[in-house]
Order: C-alpha cells, then sequence, then structure tokens
C-alpha cells in the first residue's frame, strides 16, 4: 500500500470516529497541537488519559459498592473529574454518559448510576479499542508533510 492511500485511510478512519459521535471538536483541536518537533503529541495524551482515568473508574466502581447509603456527593465529584480528563481529548459519547451519570446522582437515583456506568465502561472501553486502531494505522502511515508555513 503506498504512503497516500495509507494517508486516505487513516483520514476515512478518523472521519468515521467522528460520523459515530465517538469525538468532537476537542479531538481536532489537540491534533493542532501536534508538530514535526512532537509527531506523537495526540497519542501520548491519549495514552495519559487511559492510564489516569483507569484509576477514577476504579474509584467510581469502590464508591458504587459501598451501597449503605451511596455516596452520591463523592460519586459527582469522581464522575466530574473523569468527565474532564474525558472532555480534554475530545471523547463525545463518554463525556454525554458522564453527564447522564451526573444527573442519576444529583437526583439520588442509584439503579440509574449503576445502568450509566455500565454505558460508560462499554463506551469507553470502545473508544480506546477503536483510538488504538486509529494510532497503529497512523504510525503505519508515517508522518504527514507539513506545509511550508510563511514568518
Amino acid at each position: 500500500m503506498d504512503r497516500n492511500q495509507s494517508r486516505r485511510q487513516v483520514a476515512a478512519m478518523k472521519q468515521s470516529l467522528f460520523d459515530q459521535g465517538l469525538l468532537d471538536e476537542q479531538f481536532i483541536q489537540l491534533e493542532e497541537l501536534q508538530d514535526d518537533a512532537n509527531p506523537n503529541f495526540v497519542e501520548e495524551i491519549v495514552t495519559l488519559h487511559y492510564r489516569d482515568s483507569s484509576r477514577l473508574i476504579s474509584s467510581i466502581e469502590q464508591a458504587l459498592k459501598e451501597r449503605n447509603p451511596l455516596d452520591f456527593n463523592k460519586l459527582d465529584t469522581l464522575m466530574h473529574q473523569f468527565k474532564g480528563s474525558s472532555s480534554s481529548i475530545g471523547a463525545k459519547k463518554v463525556k454525554t454518559e458522564c453527564n447522564l451519570f451526573r444527573e442519576y446522582c444529583r437526583a439520588g437515583n442509584a439503579e440509574g448510576c449503576m445502568r450509566s456506568f455500565q454505558q460508560l465502561k462499554r463506551e469507553y472501553a470502545a473508544l480506546r479499542k477503536k483510538l488504538e486502531a486509529y494510532f497503529q494505522l497512523a504510525r503505519q502511515a508515517g508522518p504527514q508533510e507539513t506545509a511550508c508555513r510563511s514568518k
């Protein structure tokens, strides 16, 4: 496969992530920060997000197990942190599910929190898998040539 074909494949894969509603414009903004000096910037940020957010997921799971009674304020605070981290990489569906979870917290709806958290974990895992495939394909395609910039 030639380099141009590989790049078209990378672009199509990225577009599909937007078409599926998995990513939002924040991801594009991250990509705009990437340059020749740091060609893997976005991948590094996403990798850091997944490393750090796994700790938050564990904390939320632990808080959900403490059911007598659930500490909705603690859950809301943890989910607020998770939402912020997810928003920073443009994880649109994950962010939407975070908002729903927080609404259930404010309503004191334990079952809603449980259902929403399970859906959030599915969205989180699906996006992670797709982004890993995207970054792998992007690495195989090689770096993009950057246009000459006038000063």
